[in-house]
This record gives structure tokens, sequence and C-alpha cells, in this order.
């Protein structure tokens, strides 16, 4: 297996980990990390959805620290 098929492997698993993330996050996560968004209409949802598939370790940790506080 070439350098070039494991790089795509791994983004293709960063990719699914994010998508199966922001899913969760978009339904559950959103109101605990930002009081404010809890009552968000589903658009705001949608138009998140990418940005928390892409950073979704960044928002894990952020969740991470608010359920623990």
């Amino acid at each position: 297996m070439g350098f070039a098929q494991v790089l795509v492997g791994l983004m293709a698993a960063y990719a699914a980990v994010g998508a199966a993330f922001a899913i969760a996050f978009v339904t559950i996560g959103v109101a605990r990390v930002d009081p404010v968004a809890r009552h968000a209409p589903l658009g705001f949802r949608l138009l998140i959805a990418p940005g928390a598939a892409a950073l979704w370790p960044l928002l894990a940790a952020r969740w991470l620290g608010a359920m623990q506080s």
C-alpha cells in the first residue's frame, strides 16, 4: 500500500468520524457547549453541521470540558 492510499484512508476515517460526531453535536452537544443555542432552529443546526464535522476534535474537547464543569 502506498503513501497516497494510506493518506486517503486516514482522511476518509477522519471524515467518517467527523460526520458521526456532527450528527451527535448538532442534536445534543451544541446546547451543552453554548446555552444560547439550546433553542436554535433547525436551519442553524444544519448550517453548523459541516463545520462541526471538519472541526470535530476541537468541538469534542469543548463538549467534554462543558460536561465536566
